[in-house]
């Protein structure tokens, strides 16, 4: 296959430079020179992955920004698997999303792995793979041959430890590796779930498959895999949670853990900038909640006097005068009548 052949050769060429960086200061013909080139090719291929990085983290957001269309979608068509699948699509559409580019730079580097793991498989069985097939570079390959670590050849697999100089330092050295490469595929995994996803997104079901079924696949097919595979591999998986670490801290999905983590960090820099400038006393009590004061009961207006409504029949004149002019002038009748 052509872009498999280019990729063999690309990737052999970046391991041949890295190995004469290393090796003007190491054993050109050590193990350890050739690790360092593999090291060397995961950081220049993480390089050139972050664009697709960035893209995958766009996607992650744009997923999580639809999540509220989608489930009144799901609502409104509940039953209708067919109709739930067009609206969805036209949803993606509509908005730009594409799922698949969360899972881009896992993708994009298969084919690279592939390539790497032929090249050492052709170093294990003497199969000239890349550049390795050119005649200045026939001395370097059989330096590859016979380069090690910890006296384990970077070709060797678990599976065929027996026909090493030592199966069980081969056997120890890459149990140790794979399992180094599926805990930080988990690990990596497990970051993302559950510091910057949100607690009801339904993506998270699939996210959590997705964090068992690819450890479980590294575990189960690790014992294949040569040493400088699974150095590769452990290392990319370095590399992926540094930089997944970084972007989840300062720059996190809204309504996540992660995000939730950011907003206390910068209250607590703002206050730590109001201590400074004298406003407050300490940190806790400038972070410390503002508590509403209960609302004031409403007072009844008091009228002024000249307002004051008046009762007549409280004055010590007009009512008690009127009294006594009527009865006395019943009185006077009585007496004439008599």
């Amino acid at each position: 296959m052509f872009i498999l052949d280019w990729l063999r050769t690309a990737v052999s060429w970046v391991l041949v430079q890295f190995h004469s960086v290393f090796g003007s200061f190491l054993d050109p013909a050590g193990g350890w020179s050739w690790v360092l080139s593999i090291v060397g090719l995961v950081v220049v291929i993480r390089i050139l992955l972050i664009p697709v990085f960035v893209k995958q983290i766009k996607a992650q957001r744009g997923m999580q920004l639809i999540q509220p269309q989608i489930k009144e979608m799901q609502k409104k068509y509940a039953g209708d698997r067919e109709r739930q699948s067009q609206e969805m699509m036209k949803i993606y559409k509509e908005t730009g999303t594409n799922p698949l580019s969360s899972c881009l730079p896992i993708l994009l580097q298969m084919p690279i792995f592939f390539a790497l793991f032929s090249v050492l498989q052709g170093i294990a069985t003497n199969t000239k793979e890349g550049v390795f097939n050119w005649p200045q570079y026939a001395l370097l390959f059989e330096q590859a041959r016979e380069a090690n670590i910890f006296g384990v050849p970077i070709t060797a697999t678990f599976l065929g430890a027996d026909e090493t100089p030592n199966p069980l330092n081969t056997r120890i050295l890459t149990v140790i590796l794979i399992l180094c490469m599926t805990a930080t595929t988990f690990l990596t995994q497990r970051q993302l779930i559950v510091k910057n996803t949100a607690p009801d997104n339904p993506m998270v079901k699939q996210q959590k498959i997705m964090l068992y079924v690819f450890p479980l696949i590294f575990m189960v097919g690790g014992v294949n895999f040569p040493v400088g595979v699974l150095v590769y591999w452990f290392t990319t998986n370095l590399w992926s949670m540094a930089q997944q670490f970084y972007v989840i801290r300062n720059n996190p999905q809204p309504g996540t853990p992660a995000y939730d983590a950011l907003e206390a960090r910068k209250a607590e820099k703002d206050a730590r900038k109001a201590v400074r400038r004298g406003e407050v006393a300490s940190v806790e009590e400038a972070l410390k909640p503002e508590v509403p004061e209960p609302p004031k009961r409403a007072q009844p207006k008091r009228q002024p006097r000249s307002k004051r409504p008046t009762n007549t029949n409280k004055k010590s004149g007009g009512g008690s005068s009127n009294k006594k002019s009527t009865t006395s002038g019943k009185n006077s009748a009585n007496r004439k009548s008599k």
